[in-house]
């Protein structure tokens, strides 16, 4: 894998990471919920109506990174992700979550993040 270091969207490390940017009010974004341990706020590329990333306030570059200390932090953006959903309107009518971990699964920001989707059918297998 290529690291492309000169863009910090493919960071991999705090200081240029554009979440952690976001965390600390020095990148704007639209919050739709804060609270101590995450952030979630709305994609700017949108893949569906609704599309808002719950990012922990904590540095974790993948999924491949959590350990088990991070049990809570990761099921608090679980229950977030469950919550954002439900204020949307979609969790009767049905959503997605989505995790990517690396390149070639689609991680262009290296902070981890779930995708909260919905507002629209989607299908499977999703790409």
């Amino acid at each position: 894998m290529t690291q492309r270091s000169e863009s910090p969207v493919f960071s991999r490390s705090m200081g240029d990471c554009l979440f952690c940017k976001i965390i600390d009010k020095k990148i704007p974004a639209k919050v739709v919920h804060e609270d101590d341990q995450v952030i979630a706020f709305r994609d700017i590329n949108p893949q569906a109506p609704t599309h808002v990333l719950v990012v922990p306030k904590r540095h974790v570059a993948t999924l491949n990174d959590v350990t088990a200390a991070d049990h809570a932090m990761v099921g608090h953006m679980v229950t977030t992700a469950a919550a954002v959903a439900r204020s949307e309107g979609h969790a009767e009518a049905g959503w997605r979550a989505v995790w990517n971990v690396n390149a070639a699964a689609g991680q262009t920001v290296f902070h981890i993040h779930l995708h909260v989707l919905g507002g629209r059918a989607l299908g499977w297998p999703p790409g």
